[in-house]
């Protein structure tokens, strides 16, 4: 029960070479189909995101070099000289490779460190796997242990609850001051993609009431419509500077597009009620002076940053905790290997033997016309028993002291001694 692993990721591949070998859902089951076809792999699993395209598999037969064929596999499925993978592959086998797919579900392997997107996408590689039927008993349990250690890691950890993107930081800094955002209104100064990842965070807090300005109106009608939210003009900014609880701003400009005079003349028409300015422009779009005003709090880029720093190395502190669930749902999974490996020679052994008995008896009772029915049936009564306590305990042992698993290093050793084929009923 071989398990093998061939890929690459953000920090083997370039961009350009990673799109090139990405596989889509289709792509993937094709993929599966081909490599069972072919004799290669009777189990198969793609797990292919922005930063990586991986290939787990299981092979049909035992081989030295069964990772050199998915190898070979890979590049002619996607039509590419394997001379061009050199450097970029990775291979893992067993163990080593049950540990990179659990580092993946935990985050750890992942360009942005305790990510939460990455679980989803092992979720949904998996689920189109098992769907199309191209997984079996060993991927099955293996990348179902992997969603336990993803789920466990997010659960028991705090590797995934800290920002570590200035637009995240900014509106997790929001839910500090305001509480929950369901009720709060924000403005949105700028159109582009940071302005985008602000909205995008803000949506999935359940904020409802919206707006946005830009220069380039035709740019904050597209991210208004996607987002639900409303379109000011531009020349209308100092008025809407009245309405908003949260202004976010991310323009380009040589000078403060909000300057403290605007702000002061707003705070007045608003009551006073109380501000959140989060300026992730560069230069900053925010005076600095107006941090003086009454009930205004502003945070520019540099705030952010600090705050995503500190929260970087509060998510690498976790990684201890993270690893040892992870080793802890290695030696789960080894268990079970090692058992069901071990069952199968065992049930193979015993398959054998009985044989050898059939023959055995029919050899040595030829021979004996004296034997009366009884007698030969009590013979091969004996010898069931003994074949039973030869074999059937042992199986019981095994499957009760999971000490015994991890001893036995090489269970293909003790099919070669006894001769047991791997031949597929």
């Amino acid at each position: 029960m071989e398990i093998v692993l061939i890929g690459l990721n953000h920090r083997t591949a370039t961009v350009e070479l990673r799109e090139r070998v990405a596989f889509s859902a289709e792509r993937a089951c094709e993929a599966a189909d081909l490599l069972r076809s072919q004799g290669i792999l009777e189990e198969t699993l793609v797990l292919s995101t922005c930063n990586r395209s991986e290939l787990y598999g299981v092979p049909c037969e035992l081989s030295a070099d069964s990772a050199g064929a998915v190898e070979l596999f890979f590049a002619s499925f996607h039509q590419l000289p394997p001379a061009e993978l050199n450097g970029s592959l990775y291979r893992h086998r067993d163990s080593h490779a049950v540990r990179h797919l659990f580092r993946v579900a935990a985050g750890l392997d992942s360009m942005l460190l305790g990510e939460a997107e990455i679980l989803g996408q092992v979720r949904e590689a998996y689920r189109i796997a098992l769907d199309h039927g191209a997984t079996g008993p060993v991927l099955n349990r293996m990348f179902q242990g992997a969603l336990e250690v993803g789920k466990r890691v997010r659960t028991e950890t705090e590797i995934g609850t800290r920002p570590v993107s200035v637009a995240f930081a900014g509106v997790k800094l929001s839910e500090q001051i305001f509480g929950q955002m369901t009720n709060h209104r924000a403005l949105i100064v700028g159109a582009g993609a940071t302005s985008e990842q602000v909205v995008r965070h803000l949506c999935d807090r359940g904020i409802k009431q919206l707006r946005v300005l830009n220069r380039t109106a035709e740019h904050a009608v597209d991210l208004a419509v996607r987002f639900g939210g409303e379109v000011i003009p531009w020349e209308n900014l100092p008025a809407a500077l009245e309405w908003p609880d949260l202004i976010v701003t991310s323009v380009s400009s040589a000078e403060p597009i909000l300057t403290r005079a605007m702000l002061e003349r707003a705070m007045a028409a608003r009551g006073n009620r109380a501000l959140l300015l989060i300026d992730l422009g560069v230069p900053r779009n925010v005076a600095a002076d107006a941090a003086d005003l009454y009930n205004t709090y502003l945070y520019n880029i540099d705030d952010l940053t600090e705050i995503v720093e500190q929260n970087k190395k509060a998510r690498e502190a976790e990684i201890p905790r993270a690893e040892t669930i992870i080793e802890e749902q290695i030696e789960k999974f080894m268990h079970w290997q090692a058992g069901v490996a071990t069952g199968a020679v065992i049930e193979d052994l015993r398959k054998k033997l009985t044989a050898e008995r059939e023959t055995f008896l029919h050899e040595r009772l030829a021979s004996m016309s004296h034997l009366s029915e009884r007698d030969r049936t009590e013979v091969a009564a004996m010898l069931e028993e003994f074949l039973d306590r030869v074999v059937l305990d042992p199986a019981e042992r095994l499957r009760g002291i999971p000490e015994l698993r991890r001893k036995l290093q090489d269970l293909e050793a003790l099919r070669d001694l006894f001769h047991l084929g791997r031949e597929k009923p």
